[in-house]
């Protein structure tokens, strides 16, 4: 008998009441990782949340038991009806917690806003859950109903008088679904904060596994969010004051965004109250206001962009921003709701917030000009990445055959055990060559000072000799094309002189590193060498200082009429290839700094400090650090 005739009506299973959900939980939570486990706290939580959403609740609270996997939500709404169903004949509470697609939510009558729009939140925590009590007051009355895996252990009872009203849910995951069932109080505490501030609600966050209760003050909503998540992570703004703008007519709308000195945009975006991790079209309507707003006040105030062109990424670059829309009827992709579809959203939002920015800009125009310099130093660092990748590309740099004149080398072909010393001048060149190991050790010489990429046109970045010779050197590319895989040694060393030039040529050095090859720092390649800066002789001895400190302590030791001869180097050329080898390039006897990147945001500022176009930084420094220096070589 063939396969397709052994295929009969017999084999077709019908999953009934809430079966399909503990067949194919994924359907319906996402995954039964830590991320879908606690989605079962924000399907019940929302469904409190649209109590207070249409002004029937006034708080919400959360407790996590000390057992750490039971949760307990309450709310004072007005509490889920426990009536009989004229068509199903159960309450109206059972038939709301064991069947797919049953609610209150789908006319619109009862809930202006909802975020559970599918009817199918509370039944799925249900079937997920190994036991499940609802406790109901309504009309003067408590009533209950136990469960276990969406089952009614019996039928609702009631428990005898009560005041006031509302819904209390607690439940407990079923660990036959989930491999893990502890909740994270952390996760917990972040969320429901966000719904404080978005709803401003009070929450309680009781935390019995913690032993703390958390009391959520909702503040000045949106605004208040957003400087906590900008404290949380500081990020430096540009501007104290925040752009914040409501809407509450026909289409109910908030947002509050702020332009920081870090890189890249972070929009968190809420639909009725439901975060919304992918974004969808109300993330898009925003995007686009912001774009359009900026760009009209660029036309308006006559900003000058020289030739340069800024794209709708360059303009949004450094915005922190939190909306929440409110939606009638929203179209979620999937039950999780991480996106919104609804296309109407777009022009909605975008509309509604593209003239209030463009008036708050016209009317603050010194937050708007720090608005638009940042902008425009960013376009040109993307301009300048962008043309030194493509010289890259066009010079296929990372065989041997191709590489700069003036590279001295090594013999070895193993990148782990080679070393790259960049040193300023030919003369420094010199005497480097003479006392490496030429087995492991290669070095190039730069001429002159190194270009300062930070403010430099990617016309002069590509047309650079030196800066084409160290990519070269180095073969791994640069910007979007750096593999490290190709890295022809595993470390690269800046080696300049002991005086400001040479801290500025490795600075300079530095800041090229960061902005085109910052994987490079990040992987710990790059490395400062530590050349002395006195020598001192005294009797028989020679001891080496790298600052005016160390040759004051050497020169305590001596002696008696023992006379000292102090030289200081003016630069590595003046240093013997003995010398040199014995305090710089020699394994045994050298000091090595390796270079990492521990604050990306906090060196992204150093780096627009001190090599930036704005020099008012620069003198600002000097002048806070002028008194710690004996003199200031400028």
């Amino acid at each position: 008998m063939s396969a397709a005739s052994s295929y009969s009506a017999a084999d077709i299973t019908v999953l009934t009441g809430l079966e399909p959900v503990r067949k194919r939980p994924h359907m319906y939570i996402g995954s039964t990782d830590d991320q879908g486990l606690h989605h079962l706290i924000w399907e019940i939580v929302d469904n409190s949340i649209d109590e207070v959403m249409n002004g029937h609740a006034s708080f919400v609270e959360v407790e996590l038991q000390a057992d750490g996997h039971t949760i307990k939500v309450t709310d004072n709404g007005r509490g889920i009806p426990v009536d009989v169903h004229p068509e199903s004949g159960k309450p109206a509470l059972e038939l709301i917690l064991t069947t797919l697609h049953a609610g209150g939510k789908f006319e619109g009558s009862n809930y202006t806003f909802s975020g559970g729009l599918h009817g199918v939140g509370a039944s799925v925590v249900n079937a997920l859950a190994t036991e499940l009590v609802a406790e109901v007051k309504r009309d003067g009355v408590l009533h209950r109903q136990v469960y276990h895996k969406g089952i009614p252990e019996g039928p609702l009872t009631t428990l005898g008088e009560a005041r006031g009203t509302g819904t209390s849910i607690t439940f407990s995951p079923d660990p036959e679904i989930f491999p893990n069932i502890e909740f994270n109080s952390k996760v917990i505490l972040e969320v429901l904060e966000a719904k404080s501030y978005l709803h401003r609600c009070k929450v309680v966050f009781k935390d019995r596994k913690e032993d703390v209760i958390h009391r959520l003050d909702p503040g000045d909503g949106l605004e208040g969010y957003l400087r906590k998540l900008l404290a949380d992570v500081p990020k430096d703004p540009i501007f104290d004051q925040i752009f914040t703008f409501a809407k509450d007519e026909g289409f109910k709308m908030e947002v509050a965004l702020q332009w920081v000195e870090a890189s890249g945009e972070s929009i968190r975006s809420y639909v009725n109250g439901i975060e919304t991790q992918l974004g969808g079209t109300h993330d898009q309507g925003l995007k686009t206001a912001l774009v359009r707003a900026v760009r009209t006040y660029m036309d308006i105030s006559g900003t000058s962009t020289k030739g340069l062109k800024i794209s709708a990424d360059d303009i949004r670059d450094g915005v922190r921003a939190v909306l929440s829309v409110y939606v009638a009827d929203p179209q979620f992709k999937g039950q999780t709701k991480d996106r919104l579809n609804n296309p109407e959203v777009t022009s909605a939002v975008s509309g509604a917030v593209a003239p209030a920015l463009e008036q708050f800009l016209l009317t603050n125009p010194s937050v708007s000009d720090g608005i638009v310099g940042r902008i425009i130093t960013g376009a040109k660092r993307r301009a300048a990445a962008e043309a030194a990748t493509a010289l890259v590309s066009r010079k296929s740099v990372s065989k041997r055959l191709n590489l700069p004149g003036k590279l001295a080398d090594c013999s070895s072909n193993k990148a782990e055990l080679s070393e790259i010393f960049i040193v300023e001048g030919d003369s420094a060149g010199g005497s480097a060559k003479q006392a490496r190991d030429r087995h492991y050790q290669a070095i190039l010489p730069l001429r002159g000072k190194v270009l300062n990429t930070e403010q430099a046109s990617m016309k002069k970045i590509g047309a650079n000799r030196e800066i084409s010779d160290l990519v070269s050197a180095l073969g791994c590319g640069v910007g979007k094309n750096l593999d490290l895989s190709k890295l022809r040694y595993g470390r690269v060393v800046i080696l300049t002189d002991a005086d400001s030039d040479g801290h500025h040529i490795a600075g300079l050095l530095l800041t090229f590193f960061f902005r085109y090859m910052r994987d490079l720092l990040e992987a710990g390649h790059v490395y400062l060498g530590r050349p002395p800066l006195y020598r001192v002789r005294y009797g028989k001895k020679t001891e080496w200082a790298w600052n005016e400190e160390q040759r004051d302590a050497i020169l305590t030791q001596v002696k008696g009429n023992t006379k000292a001869e102090i030289t200081r180097f003016k630069g590595l050329g003046e240093m013997t290839p003995k010398q040199l080898k014995e305090t710089t390039l020699d394994p045994e006897s050298r000091t090595l700094f390796r270079v990492t990147v521990a604050d990306f945001d906090l060196a992204d500022r150093a780096v627009k400090d001190c090599f930036g176009k704005d020099s008012r930084l620069r003198y600002q420094l000097v002048m806070e650090r002028s008194a710690e220096a004996d003199e200031v070589d400028v």
